[in-house]
């Protein structure tokens, strides 16, 4: 089990090169909203994803489709501004990056000048491969995202394990050291098999960010409400959840709700 080798203030992108290097471990997990943000920093995870999963768990949609560029946005000043130490990523929405590499750029730009993020991230290989040159070549550090891409969920048709067959297996890996090479500092690998998370990880010199993709990862990235166990009807076989916020939250609103019935709330000791 590897251990931290350094302490890092402020995580850069660099900071991830290093620990990848020795072989330290890279947290990540998702935040959307001041409050959360501030919990998830101080709790020094490494990085922080704004993602377009806010589609889901804030605001209820099946898929992450509908978030728009301005709601990402608006996301990610609000994780910004509680901000100490993480490396802020945030995901540019579906239909801001995919065909025109001049609005990727202005996408990037957009959420990099308003929010204040310090990165973005971008689902597929070759077939961005215009776009993420593009964003890159403006300074603007670049994520890539292989595997189950949730922006072409109907594409694909399902949410099952992706590359279990060599050709699409062949191509992810062909995609991974694609992005390294144009120069994205780090690839999340979405519900593919942990023997091909090894040998892409063990391919690239940049870090690769594990969501279903098992152990051999740099690193590992969960939903922040499914961790804390907020939402209650996903369960993943990746997914381990950490609290059951559900139903502690459900019960302590509860009691709130019987306390005002009864007049037990407030008491003398709790009105001026």
């Amino acid at each position: 089990m590897s251990t931290a080798k350094k302490e890092y203030k402020r995580v850069t992108v660099k900071s991830l090169i290093e620990m990848k290097q020795n072989q330290e471990k890279i947290s990540m997990l998702t935040a959307y909203d001041y409050s959360m943000a501030k919990i998830v920093d101080d709790a020094k995870v490494d990085v922080i994803l704004v993602g377009d999963s806010a589609s889901n768990v804030m605001a209820g949609h099946e898929t992450t489709l509908p978030i728009t560029l301005d709601q990402m946005i608006y996301h990610a000043s609000s994780v910004i501004r509680a901000i100490d130490r993480a490396l802020v990523v945030v995901d540019l929405p579906f239909g801001s990056y995919q065909s025109d590499p001049k609005e990727a750029l202005r996408s990037a730009i957009r959420i990099m000048k308003e929010s204040g993020a310090h990165a973005v991230k971008v689902e597929g290989g070759a077939e961005i491969k215009e776009s993420v040159k593009r964003i890159l070549n403006a300074g603007v550090p670049v994520m890539g995202h292989l595997g189950l891409t949730p922006q072409a969920i109907y594409k694909f048709g399902t949410y099952t394990v992706r590359a279990k067959e060599k050709e699409e297996a062949d191509k992810l890996i062909e995609d991974a050291l694609l992005l390294e090479k144009l120069g994205c500092f780090a690839i999340v690998l979405e519900k593919i098999p942990a023997s091909l998370t090894k040998i892409v990880s063990e391919k690239l010199s940049i870090p690769t960010i594990g969501i279903g993709g098992g152990r051999y990862a740099d690193g590992q990235v969960l939903v922040i409400h499914d961790l804390l166990g907020m939402t209650h009807e996903f369960n993943p076989r990746f997914l381990r959840r950490y609290m059951n916020l559900y139903e502690e939250m459900g019960s302590a609103i509860s009691q709130y709700v019987a306390d005002v019935k009864s007049l037990d709330f407030p008491s003398e000791e709790e009105q001026y």
